[in-house]
């Protein structure tokens, strides 16, 4: 009994959320990426890590088309989402971020209510037929994003009116107000204190228990806690992908044990 439950275990944990095959950005004629493979697991943190301006970033936003703001920017390649490609032209990029939800580097609270912030997504995406249903989802999602008890008292003031961590953990509520199935964090915790980046920390690792999180970030020592799959960025290219622990302390690339080192980067 104890062998199949394992066994379940270990199948339901490498389910494949997204998968990219061969994909190559570029700005202009300049290249910052090359030809990346990468599968993004269910309920599972995933750490992009590098140096800087090595892709990472720029990696992230094609998982849910922000790239496409950006005029000069072409990606190619395949990028699925459930075995669904979302760059095919029937593919509505607002709804695709809805699915893929995204939490950014400084904390970007709309000049809302708290309240506000939190409901902009389902109203927009009409996941709420009625007021009730819209405080039921509005509370959920700032429970999920551990900030319930510090807002609920002030759900009618402005966001921006947040401390910093504050303000991301409200910016994590209101990207999983929508129920996205995929959570980007592009460095979500470069611009906070230690205390609030122990706290944002906390609740990536209760996040995965819903979600498949993708995490870029410039520490690796917050790779380490908070990731079990780890890819390491250089020079656009995807050096190495496998368990966070195999990185840190096996890693196969001599570039890769250069950076955790310290010899580059």
């Amino acid at each position: 009994m104890n062998d199949m439950r394992l066994t379940e275990r270990n199948m339901t944990d490498h389910k494949i959320k997204m998968q990219a095959r061969g994909v190559d950005v570029f700005y202009g004629h300049d290249q910052a990426i090359k030809n990346v493979d990468v599968d993004i697991e269910d309920n599972t943190v995933t750490a992009f890590i590098g140096p800087s301006g090595c892709g990472k970033s720029t990696f992230l936003r094609c998982l849910n088309r922000m790239n496409d703001t950006i005029d000069v920017c072409r990606v190619t390649g395949d990028i699925r989402l459930d075995d669904e490609d979302i760059y095919d032209p029937q593919v509505d990029p607002v709804q695709l971020r809805a699915k893929v939800g995204m939490v950014f580097q400084k904390p970007n609270p709309f000049p809302k209510s708290i309240y506000d912030n939190v409901a902009y997504g389902p109203k927009i995406h009409g996941l709420a037929t009625n007021k009730a249903e819209l405080d039921e989802i509005v509370e959920k999602s700032l429970r999920r994003a551990a900030i319930w008890d510090e807002a609920k008292d002030r759900l009618d003031q402005p966001g921006t009116g947040l401390s910093g961590g504050q303000q991301q953990r409200l910016c994590i509520a209101r990207a999983v107000a929508t129920n996205p199935e995929v959570l980007l964090m592009d460095e979500p915790c470069s611009a906070l204190d230690p205390i609030a980046t122990a706290q944002v920390e906390e609740l990536i690792d209760e996040l995965r228990e819903r979600f498949s999180v993708v995490i870029v970030t410039h520490s690796m020592q917050q790779a380490a806690r908070v990731s079990q799959k780890t890819a390491f960025f250089h020079l656009g290219e995807l050096v190495e992908y496998g368990e966070t622990s195999q990185i840190f302390t096996n890693p196969q690339d001599t570039r890769t044990e250069s950076y955790i080192t310290g010899r580059i980067g």
